[in-house]
């Protein structure tokens, strides 16, 4: 191995080595000198954030005096409501008073004659060929709209037996109610005569208002005594048939029934 040739330095570049170097030795002493004055410094302290302080609670009131327990009065018991009445039945209707007599009003419409008569309830009368027979005749009562005489009727066409010759049959021409203030409502249908009621008239009802009844006097005290045998009484007749009432008709002016 071949030895390596000496370099040779020229003086020129003394010079320039040694003030670098000087430049370096005098940068590393500034730093040395920075270094301590640097770290004895303390460091700045950072901004403390205030927090808000919280709103004061208002102070306290007085404390409510307590209220007395009221013990239970155990003499005093809690009314009990009685139960409400239960409700009245309503009163019942009022009765239609009922007569026994009923004015009846014909009229023939081939002569324009017209009579009125009676006819008592249960009883038949004769009118030329007509029977009438009332059932039943009334008014209607206090509670009811209308003031009005009805009857409940029978009407029988049955010409007169001639002399020596049988009776003829009756043949029914007319039942039912007649209405005094409405007489076509339910009326007579015959090709000669014509009929319709009138009124009802008694001298007492047939079911006038109940009246309490009197206080019978004391009665002596009957003696008892011996009663005789009673005789057997004789069996009578038997009745003979009575002719049917006749309603002799008069001439009046004639007076058709209202509407």
């Amino acid at each position: 191995m071949s030895p390596r040739p000496l370099l040779r330095r020229s003086p020129g570049r003394l010079p320039l080595r040694a003030a670098a170097l000087a430049l370096t030795a005098g940068l590393a002493g500034g730093l040395a000198a920075a270094q301590p004055q640097s770290q004895s410094q303390p460091p700045a302290a950072l901004p403390q954030v205030v927090a808000p302080k919280a709103a004061e609670a208002p102070p306290p009131g007085p404390a409510p005096a307590p209220v007395p327990a009221i013990a239970p009065d155990s003499a005093k018991e809690t009314p009990v409501q009685a139960a409400p009445p239960p409700p009245k039945p309503p009163a019942p209707p009022a009765r239609r008073t009922r007569y026994d007599v009923a004015v009846l009003e014909a009229l023939d419409k081939v002569t324009a004659e017209s009579l009125r008569f009676e006819a008592p309830v249960g009883r038949p009368i004769r009118y030329r060929t007509l029977v009438f027979t009332v059932k039943a005749c009334e008014r209607t009562a206090p509670d009811e709209p209308v003031d009005d005489s009805v009857a409940y009727l029978t009407i029988d066409s049955q010409p007169r037996a001639l002399p020596g010759k049988p009776a003829l049959s009756p043949r029914q021409v007319f039942k039912g109610w007649m209405y005094a203030s409405s007489p076509g409502l339910h009326p007579l249908e015959h090709p000669v005569y014509d009929a319709w009621l009138i009124t009802c008239r008694a001298t007492v009802p047939v079911n006038p208002p109940p009246t309490p009844p009197a206080a019978a006097p004391a009665a002596a005290p009957a003696v008892a005594k011996p009663e005789p045998a009673a005789k057997p009484a004789p069996t009578p007749p038997p009745p003979a048939p009575k002719p049917l009432p006749e309603v002799v008709a008069t001439p009046t002016p004639a007076s058709p029934p209202t509407p």
